[in-house]
């Protein structure tokens, strides 16, 4: 099932402005104008909800993070405004991305963390400032899509990221200041959560994107699909959780995934990644609109947190993820047209 006419028409009108100003910047609804596209990004800059949300994202680190699924933390907001499309230039970001800037190690920005005793070997446990594969990248993808990319710290998390892949995408990693932490499950798999958090922030590289330890990554996460009846991976399944339709962007999950992958070309053409989206689209109601089956209370006062309803955001999401796939598949029909032209 692809994206609907309907549900493209219905998301370009939306109520929700963050909704409304994805869409027409992503979806190519129909004609329209660069001012169309700036009155509904300035709606969206001035909506209650946004203010809120950016309040409370300036409130980083908040408080120590002991859930990686803590959906309420403060890193989850930053990431929220990330995959809303805000950026330095908006009040209140700027100043967000110089708080976390403030905290990079040398090889990734850090989280002020909540660390049980086995880890640091003290007498009790700990909250300081440190990293994880399961935090860091999260930050370097908001920082990335704020737009302080070209901030030598950036750069240099950047490469630290991809230096920490390997020919099975991401293991679980941290800071050298926490030389005992290894994760969950078996040692010697990868980590999908972690690969998952890696390749979306690598995805707004242009040159990590056809790298090997990208190309890695990538197929660990398809591997897990593919073989999802035979194992699990650090403990992560892929079950009936993991089919929810749900947003954040928090845990491991089938929007998730999906998200991340349709911003590679080489997973989009792969039939595993179709199987993904046949499952994904199964959720859809007769109009192309999605509803949540699950929610994080946090976020309950959203409307990709309304189970009875169908969400504009949650089905701009799924919407998209749609059509890369459809664009992608234009492209190589192009491609493969030119080729034929050519010899």
């Amino acid at each position: 099932m692809g994206a609907t006419a309907e549900a493209v028409s219905w998301l370009c009108s939306s109520d929700e402005p963050w909704t409304r100003y994805r869409a027409l910047s992503d979806l190519g609804c129909r004609a329209v104008d660069e001012a169309e596209i700036t009155h509904a990004r300035v709606a969206m800059i001035e909506d209650g909800r946004i203010r809120a949300l950016i309040a409370r994202a300036s409130n980083w680190p908040g408080y120590a993070l002991k859930r990686h699924n803590d959906a309420g933390h403060p890193i989850y907001a930053l990431a929220t405004l990330a995959d809303f499309g805000l950026d330095r230039n908006v009040p209140g970001i700027s100043e967000i991305g110089e708080a976390v800037l403030g905290h990079f190690d040398g090889g990734g920005f850090e989280t002020y963390l909540w660390l049980p005793r086995f880890l640091t070997k003290e007498d009790e446990d700990t909250e300081r400032w440190g990293w994880m594969l399961c935090d860091s990248p999260t930050l370097l993808y908001a920082l990335l899509a704020f737009g302080f990319g070209s901030d030598p710290r950036v750069k240099q998390a950047v490469g630290t990221l991809a230096d920490l892949g390997s020919d099975q995408g991401w293991q679980c990693g941290a800071a050298a200041s926490l030389p005992r932490f290894s994760g969950p499950g078996r040692k010697a798999d990868p980590c999908p959560m972690a690969t998952i958090y890696a390749l979306k922030a690598l995805s707004l590289v242009p040159a990590a994107q056809e790298s090997p330890v990208v190309a890695a990554g990538i197929e660990t996460i398809l591997a897990h699909w593919e073989h999802q009846a035979d194992y699990k991976l650090r403990m992560f399944g892929i079950g009936t959780d993991f089919r929810k339709v749900k947003y954040p962007y928090v845990w491991y999950d089938i929007l998730h995934v999906t998200e991340v992958l349709s911003r590679f070309p080489s997973a989009v053409s792969d039939d595993r990644f179709a199987e993904m989206l046949t499952e994904l689209t199964s959720h859809a109601d007769e109009s192309g609109r999605y509803t949540a089956n699950s929610m994080y209370r946090a976020w309950s006062d959203w409307s990709f947190a309304d189970k009875k309803r169908p969400s504009p955001w949650l089905t701009f999401l799924v919407t998209r993820v749609l059509t890369r796939g459809e664009r992608h598949s234009v492209d190589e029909a192009t491609a493969g047209d030119s080729s034929s032209s050519d010899l």
